[in-house]
């Protein structure tokens, strides 16, 4: 079905904005109405969802090596509820690449392009994301190790331009209300880590399998380090009105004006939301018309890439619609929907494959 092989750096590549794309925009101001100044933290805590997922999905990927979640449910639960579990997690994975890709429509509209109607926005970046996915996992795999830098260099840029209007005072009290707030304020975020469960439709397809975890998890490292720095940036520059921003990140590009020539950066932002959330809608993507395929037996999953890519085009305007819809979804079901179909599920289903395979062994020992 895929013949095309990627290295685990191409994983980790093609992870890193896949969870970061949406998270720098809106983590700070959702994490700074629970944690205030200790939203730096929340992060942190939420990266510990991360480094679970990667665990239980590697674990899982070296018993079945060659089958992704789609394919070893059924050997672990049997035919007809694998196939079930399956249908849950194609149900998952469809409507949430909607959600995000409405995301990046409302984004894009409410931001810059203000009389172009969302469903051209939203559709053009289908379109382009349709074209990789029908590439295969070497294209996307490349695409994302040449887009990572374009993602990466504006944000050290903003960083390095903001040095003047950093006020580092705003970052006390530390932890004046204890631990509690910061807790509260990594639940959203520990959502968008639990999506590092998508590397069970990579993990498969590596030329390096043995180095998957080793860049599964420092995958999860940057993405926690980029949390906390864009969130400490944004503290220091907004303040106690951090909470109160839709975009905070947005609204900090606006501080940089150098020689009263230098500003105005929106664009620079827009450029790595832009990147980050096309790399991000492709690996969503390529994971659903993967599992679509399996889960239909098909023998190759480039026939369903365009089906599904109206499919999610029209769950981006079914389950959502308004842009208040999208964002409560973000705040209210998806940490708890995410972790409990990325994390959660893939958890049991790992505890009931080893106790199956120690009942094997058994067997064949006690036959012996």
């Amino acid at each position: 079905m895929e013949k095309g092989r990627i290295s685990s750096l191409q994983m980790a590549f093609m992870m890193y904005p896949t969870i970061v794309a949406t998270a720098i925009l809106g983590v700070p101001s959702i994490t700074a109405k629970y944690a205030k100044t200790d939203l730096w933290l929340s992060p942190i805590l939420a990266s510990l969802i991360g480094y679970a997922t990667v665990y239980i999905a590697y674990k899982l990927h070296k018993l079945y090596p060659k089958q992704t979640v789609i394919q070893f449910s059924e050997q672990i639960i049997g035919r007809i509820p694998g196939k079930i579990l399956g249908f849950l997690f194609l149900f998952f994975y469809i409507p949430i690449t909607g959600q995000i890709l409405r995301s990046y429509g409302e984004y894009i509209v409410d931001s810059f392009l203000v009389k172009t109607p969302i469903s051209v926005v939203m559709a053009s970046m289908i379109l382009l994301c349709a074209f990789i996915v029908c590439g295969g996992i070497e294209v996307l795999g490349r695409a994302a190790q040449l887009f990572v830098p374009v993602f990466i260099i504006p944000i050290l840029l903003l960083i390095i331009l903001l040095g003047p209007d950093l006020e580092f005072k705003n970052i006390f009290p530390v932890l004046g209300n204890g631990i509690m707030p910061p807790i509260k304020g990594s639940i959203v975020p520990g959502g968008w880590f639990s999506e590092f469960f998508l590397i069970i439709f990579i993990l498969p397809f590596l030329a390096d399998m043995k180095k998957g975890m080793k860049h599964g998890m420092m995958t999860v490292f940057a993405v926690m380090v980029t949390l906390v720095v864009v969130n400490l940036i944004v503290l220091f520059v907004l303040g106690s009105t951090t909470s109160t921003k839709n975009y905070p990140l947005m609204n900090v590009s606006r501080y940089i004006s150098l020689a009263d020539f230098f500003e105005h950066l929106e664009s620079a932002i827009m450029a790595v939301w832009i990147v980050g959330a096309f790399v991000k809608i492709s690996v969503f993507y390529y994971a659903a018309a993967l599992g679509t395929a399996q889960w239909l037996n098909l023998s190759d999953y480039r026939p369903v890439v365009w089906p599904i890519g109206i499919l999610i085009v029209e769950f981006s305007f079914w389950s959502y619609p308004s842009a208040m819809d999208v964002s409560r979804f973000d705040i209210i079901a998806f940490p708890f929907y995410g972790v409990l179909m990325q994390t959660l599920i893939p958890l049991l289903l790992l505890v009931i494959a080893v106790v199956k395979r120690n009942r094997q062994r058994k067997k064949g020992s006690n036959s012996s």
